[in-house]
C-alpha cells in the first residue's frame, strides 16, 4: 500500500485549479484528504467514441495529483452504461453493440497513460462496469429504482428541456443516472471526478452511497472547456482535441481556438502557475498581440500530454506549414499502384479523412489541395504518378502518395 503524502499545495491545487464545485463543501473535502487516510477516488468514461480528448484531460489530470499523494486511482470505462447510453439534450443516444463498444475503448489505456500511471509503485486500476451491473438481477434492479423518484428525475436539465420540447425520453434514459450512481456503490468509492455535465449523475451516486454504504461519497465537478468549433467537446463527434491525435494535429487545433479561450485552456490543461496565467490576463486587456500567448497555450497543452520534445517538433511544424507556409520536410509517403483515383476514395484510402462523407465535407469546404492547388470538386479523379502527388488535407496534413 502507497504512503499517504499530505501536500497542502498539492491538495489545494486539486480543490481549487479548474474546478467548478466541490460537494458538499471544499472545507470538506481538505479535511478528509488532508487527515492521511488513503482514499478511493474514481473518474468514469463510456466508450461511445474511440478517442479520449483534452476535456476528459482536466480531470485525469486532477486524478494523477491523488495518485502521486498515494491515494487509490480507478479509471473506470462504462462498458455496461455505455450500452444504455447517457442521455443526451436533444435525442436518445444509440445504443451500442457489444463489438462497437471493444473497438471504441481498445486505445484509451494507452491514450490516458500520458497522463496517468498505470505501472509504477501505486498504479491506476482500470476497471469496467460490466463486472457487476451485469450481475444485477431483477430485485437489485428495482430496489436502485426505489432510491428515487420520476420528478427527481425528471428535475434534471436536459429532461426539462425534452420535456418542454415534447421530445421523447425512453425508460433506459431514465435509469442511466442511476446505474452510473451504483458505480460508486459498488467500488466503495471516496471521490469521484467529472464534468460539470455529470453532476446530476455524481449526486445521484453521493446519494447511494449514503442509503447502501451509510458513507460519505465527495465529489469534485471540473470547469469544461468547449472544442475549437465552440461545440462542447465529444467522443461522439470527434471534435476536440483528442488524446490519441498526433503532437502537430493537438497543437495545430489549439491554434485553432478563438483568443477568448487562451486562459481557460491554460489553466484546465496545462501546468503554468496561475500567477502566470493572470500575468498573461493583464497583457491581454491591455492590448497585447494574443497569438503568442495562444502559441505557448498550444505549446504547453501539447507538452503536458507529448512532452516537451514533441512540442517541439509541433510548434515548429506549425510555424513552417502555417506561418511561413513552408511545406515540412517530412511528409508521409503512401505507395499506391499508377491509376486514377477518385479524390475521395483517395482521401480515405491514405487516411487524411476516416469516411468519404468526411472526405467529402472537406473537399467542398476547401480543406484540400493538390499539388498545392486547392480542389473543390467531389468528382475530381486524381492520376497517381511515380514522382508522387502531393495531398494536403487542411494546413497540416501532408500526404505524398507515390506510384
Amino acid at each position: 500500500m502507497s504512503k499517504i503524502i499530505v501536500d497542502e499545495k498539492k491538495i489545494n491545487e486539486f480543490l481549487t485549479r479548474g474546478v467548478e464545485a466541490i460537494y458538499p463543501t471544499t472545507d470538506a473535502l481538505r479535511k478528509k484528504l488532508m487527515s492521511g487516510e488513503r482514499l478511493r477516488v474514481y473518474q468514469g468514461f463510456d466508450p461511445t467514441g474511440p478517442y479520449l480528448h483534452v476535456g476528459h484531460a482536466i480531470g485525469i489530470r486532477a486524478s494523477r495529483i491523488l495518485q502521486e499523494l498515494g491515494h487509490e486511482i480507478i479509471f473506470l470505462v462504462g462498458d455496461f452504461t455505455a450500452k444504455i447510453g447517457d442521455p443526451d439534450k436533444d435525442t436518445t443516444r444509440k445504443i451500442l453493440t457489444d463489438e462497437q463498444i471493444k473497438k471504441n475503448m481498445a486505445g484509451w489505456k494507452e491514450q490516458a497513460g500520458q497522463l496517468i500511471d498505470f505501472d509504477g509503485e501505486n498504479p491506476v486500476r482500470f476497471e469496467q462496469n460490466y463486472k457487476w451491473l451485469s450481475e444485477l438481477k431483477l430485485n437489485d434492479l428495482i430496489k436502485l429504482m426505489s432510491q428515487m423518484t420520476v420528478a427527481q428525475m425528471l428535475a434534471r436539465d436536459l429532461f426539462k428541456k425534452r420535456v418542454k420540447e415534447n421530445k421523447d425520453i425512453h425508460l433506459q434514459e431514465l435509469i442511466y443516472p442511476l446505474m452510473q450512481g451504483y458505480d460508486s456503490v459498488a467500488m466503495k468509492v471516496d471521490i469521484e471526478i467529472g464534468g460539470t455535465d455529470q453532476i446530476f449523475n455524481m449526486l445521484v451516486g453521493r446519494d447511494l452511497c449514503k442509503s447502501y454504504l451509510n458513507k460519505e461519497k465527495f465529489i469534485r465537478a471540473n470547469k469544461m472547456m468547449d472544442a475549437p468549433d465552440g461545440i462542447t467537446m465529444s467522443k461522439t463527434k470527434g471534435n476536440g482535441i483528442n488524446l490519441g491525435d498526433s503532437a502537430e494535429d493537438m497543437y495545430g487545433k489549439a491554434m485553432s481556438y478563438q483568443d477568448s479561450a487562451i486562459l481557460s485552456g491554460l489553466e484546465l490543461l496545462t501546468d503554468v502557475s496561475m500567477d502566470i496565467i493572470k500575468n498573461i490576463g493583464k497583457s491581454l486587456e491591455n492590448g497585447e498581440n494574443p497569438m503568442l500567448y495562444k502559441k505557448r497555450m498550444a505549446f504547453e497543452i501539447v507538452k503536458t500530454i507529448k512532452g516537451i520534445k514533441d512540442a517541439q517538433k509541433a510548434q515548429k511544424h506549425f510555424e513552417d506549414t502555417v506561418q511561413k507556409k513552408e511545406i515540412p520536410d517530412s511528409i508521409i509517403n503512401y505507395k499506391l499502384s499508377i491509376a486514377n483515383w477518385k479524390l475521395i476514395d483517395l482521401l480515405v484510402e491514405i487516411k487524411l479523412a476516416e469516411s468519404k462523407s468526411e472526405a467529402r465535407r472537406l473537399v467542398e469546404q476547401g480543406g484540400v489541395k493538390v499539388d498545392s492547388e486547392v480542389v473543390k470538386d467531389i468528382n475530381k479523379e486524381i492520376k497517381i504518378i511515380k514522382e508522387g502527388v502531393l495531398i494536403q488535407k487542411g494546413k497540416r496534413g501532408f500526404v505524398k502518395v507515390m506510384g
